[in-house]
């Protein structure tokens, strides 16, 4: 089991939010954890591959592939 201390606003917004949907204070950390472990991964694969010399694209290039252009 993981304790963890939180900053007295960020305990207060999360109760707040937790009593407001009925979910557990317990639930939410879970998925911030679980996101942010995710995010992490992917970042440090990408710096891996930058860091091998792999390909690099802007951030335009890749919305324009993916057809997300504005």
């Amino acid at each position: 089991m993981l304790q963890i201390e939180l900053h007295p606003e960020l305990e207060a917004q999360l109760a707040r939010l937790s009593q407001e949907t009925g979910r557990s204070q317990s639930s939410y950390v879970s998925e911030a954890v679980e996101r942010f472990l995710e995010d992490e991964e992917d970042y440090r694969a990408g710096m891996a591959a930058v860091a091998q010399g792999g390909p690099r694209v802007t951030l335009e290039e890749l919305e324009r592939e993916l057809g997300l252009e504005h």
